[in-house]
């Protein structure tokens, strides 16, 4: 699975999604702490919680990421509402993938190291109008390392 944000313009940004079977375009306005919201919905699914959501405000439309874990393995769906507000039952599932707790953060990570590479983090405030969600990423990947190690141990 790939997950690539790129800013579009001046506080808006695409996010992707894909894989071997689909593709899914997400849109994100800096209205909310979407990169930020993403990547703590995920250290928190490292972290143990079994439920973690993230969204993304599209103005008027939201996407919804609502992530679930059972062991070691992770599913997550996206919906897209046609109001950031809306009950998760009025959505429509443009992306659903389960894969590994691991496999996830590692995705996540590459990501948005892949940001920081491509923008560097003035750039990406010059363009996001926000800061570089550094410390969201740093939490993330020190989690997975944990995690990591605990499963080795």
């Amino acid at each position: 699975m790939r997950v690539t944000w790129t800013l579009a313009g001046s506080g808006w940004a695409d996010c992707t999604l894909e894989d071997h079977r689909a593709k899914a375009e997400l849109t994100a306005s800096d209205i909310t702490s979407a990169p930020e919201e993403l990547l703590t919905a995920v250290a928190r699914l490292v972290a143990g919680e079994t439920e973690t959501r993230a969204q993304f405000e599209a103005e008027p439309i939201a996407y919804r990421w609502i992530f679930y874990r059972e062991g070691l393995d992770a599913w997550f769906r996206v919906l897209e509402l046609r109001h950031g507000s809306d009950h998760d039952n009025k959505g429509t599932e443009i992306w659903s993938s389960r894969l590994g707790i691991d496999q996830l953060a590692r995705t996540m990570i590459r990501c948005f190291d892949e940001v920081a590479q491509t923008y560097g983090e003035s750039g990406y405030r010059g363009k996001w109008g926000e800061h570089f969600p550094r410390t969201e990423l740093e939490a993330l990947r020190r989690l997975w390392g944990t995690h990591q190690h605990a499963r080795t141990t």
